[in-house]
């Protein structure tokens, strides 16, 4: 991997957290792939950018109206010339329960696999775990 490739990479993670923590889903697809797939922490699907759009929004109306990102650490391996794979770590804050409480920070881990086209990497499947403190 060139360190221009791994730069690209890097700066896509970062804009898509400050989008996330904009709460700007429009602003966040722009990211991804026309036919991306997103599966959230709760395992929601979406299916390219206009679900991921509208399911992002849904959230935040939601559970996430306040909650912001905040990447801990992030690891980005090339696959092929123009694919990698990302393991992203973020703590996140400010969601809320169904009943309107305020919920804890915690921790969840992204793989994320990006693809280049026509010089430009753009996230192509993302899926998100909640981590668990161990004991």
């Amino acid at each position: 991997m060139t360190t221009q490739d791994e730069a690209a990479i890097r700066k896509v993670i970062a804009a898509t957290t400050e989008l996330f923590n904009r709460h700007d889903a429009k602003g966040f697809v722009q990211h991804y792939t026309p036919d991306a797939d997103l599966v959230t922490v709760r395992g929601e699907v979406m299916k390219g950018t206009a679900e991921i759009e509208a399911g992002l929004n849904r959230i935040f109306l939601s559970r996430a109206g306040g909650a912001t990102l905040r990447e801990v650490e992030a690891s980005i391996r090339l696959l092929a010339p123009d694919v990698a794979l990302a393991h992203v770590t973020n703590e996140l804050s400010g969601l809320v329960g169904p009943g309107g409480e305020r919920l804890p920070a915690h921790r969840e881990r992204s793989v994320r696999v990006f693809v280049k086209k026509d010089g430009v990497w753009k996230v192509t499947a993302f899926h998100n775990t909640r981590l668990t403190e161990r004991a």
